[in-house]
Parts: structure tokens; sequence; C-alpha cells
């Protein structure tokens, strides 16, 4: 399955909202997109990110969340695999997280994935972590630019994360 928009009509905002989508589906300007769909080594990577991030989140007041809709502009819902952020009571999320993941699908495309990142970025979010399982790497996202976390740990500033690459690709 690869990423497409599903409708080319315009859909209002609040028809988005309302309709339930198996599996769920993003929103740009108006324009119903599906998500590539993960096969195993991409489902696996998200059990491992939530695993592991769960271990420290509650010390740092944060939650980890699978596929959580997130509104970053008036005309975008975005789903991270991943979504890393302060508790909150917020059924869709309105507010930067601290860290979006995004695993990898074989049919992801770079101009897919760029448009989310530059979401991402443009809403304020001060982490995207960009995950591989084809290949085994991965790539921190910031302000600054994309770097490979050649390091072999996935890392954030305050709060100071350190994630090794070894436990997620064990």
């Amino acid at each position: 399955m690869s990423s497409q928009h599903l409708d080319y009509r315009i859909v209002p905002v609040e028809e988005y909202l309302r309709t339930n989508y198996d599996p769920d589906c993003e929103y740009v300007d108006g324009q119903i997109v599906e998500r590539n769909l993960g096969e195993k080594p991409h489902s696996r990577m998200q059990g491992e990110l939530i695993f592991h991030l769960t271990a420290i989140a509650e010390d740092l007041g944060m939650e980890v969340l699978l596929e959580q809709r997130m509104q970053v502009s008036p005309t975008r819902y975005r789903i991270p695999d991943v979504t890393f952020l302060r508790i909150s009571d917020e059924p869709i999320v309105t507010s930067p997280p601290f860290i979006c993941i995004e695993v990898l699908s074989k049919d992801d495309t770079m101009v897919y994935m760029q448009d989310k990142i530059d979401d991402y970025l443009r809403f304020g979010v001060p982490y995207i972590w960009i995950i591989n399982p084809a290949n085994k790497k991965a790539y921190v996202v910031t302000q600054a630019g994309m770097v490979e976390a050649t390091s072999g740990v996935l890392e954030t500033k305050n709060p100071a994360i350190s994630l090794p690459l070894s436990v997620l690709f064990e």
C-alpha cells in the first residue's frame, strides 16, 4: 500500500474529524491521505520504541502514544508512528510533542516523509527521529537539520534522553 490521497475532493476538516478510518488517515489541506502500513519489521520497531520510551516516560512527566492524531496546523493532521510528549488530556494532540518518531516502511517516499518532517518542524517539534528497520539506520531531525545517528544512539537534550540503536535492532 502506498501513501496516496483516498479522495480527491476537498473534505472539510469537520468531516475528517468525525469519520473513523481504518487504518487512520492523515488530513492535508482538505485531502484525506492514506498512510503506509508497515510490515512486521515496522510493527516490531514500534513495539521496541514504546517499550523503551515507556520505561523512562513517567519519571519525566511524559507519555508515549502509538499512531496518535496530531493537529500540526489548522488544515493538517499528522499521525506519527510514535509520539513522546508531556502528559495531557487532549483527545487530539494540539501542542508540539517532544519527539515525533517515524518508522520507515518499504513504500515510504522521501517526498512524503520530508513533507511530514517539515510539518513537524513548523509545528515546533524539537526532535524527530526517523528509523529505517531495513538498513538499521536512524536519523535525528531538529531545526538545525537531519543527521544520521552514527554514534549508535538516538539522543535529545532538555530532557536528556539516550536510546541506543542496539536495543532497537536486537
